[in-house]
């Protein structure tokens, strides 16, 4: 009877192993203007490692057009820099498959507005 409630005691106790998606948790878009005919970047934090091999960012302009854009690793743990061509102004957004080191795929979308 010991012996029983000692393992259901241990088992109740284990944490389990969770695996979560990589979730942006801070952008410079928040804070940061992107203005017309100026090449730029963007940074995104993750809230945890990613994959920078296996990730890829379009940029989606008017019509619905994607176009490729580089990434880099930031200064951060979970940190990419973006690569942000010299755009007209108007609205555009970024669409995101990221990995995550544990292998989960995340996919989002962030929109936001070039200035004149």
């Amino acid at each position: 009877m010991k012996k029983i409630a000692l393992l259901m005691l241990c088992m109740a106790c284990q944490t389990p192993l969770v695996h979560a998606h990589a979730v942006v948790t801070e952008y410079s878009l928040k804070m940061q203007t992107i203005h017309a005919n100026t090449a730029d970047h963007v940074s995104l934090t993750f809230n945890s490692k990613i994959e920078l091999g296996l990730s890829q960012v379009f940029l989606v302009s008017k019509g619905d057009q994607l176009s490729p854009l580089g990434i880099a690793k930031g200064d951060k743990q979970g940190q990419m820099l973006i690569n942000i061509p010299a755009l007209t102004a108007g609205d555009y957004a970024l669409k995101m498959k990221v990995f995550a080191a544990d292998g989960h795929l995340t996919e989002d979308v962030i929109h936001f507005t070039v200035s004149p």
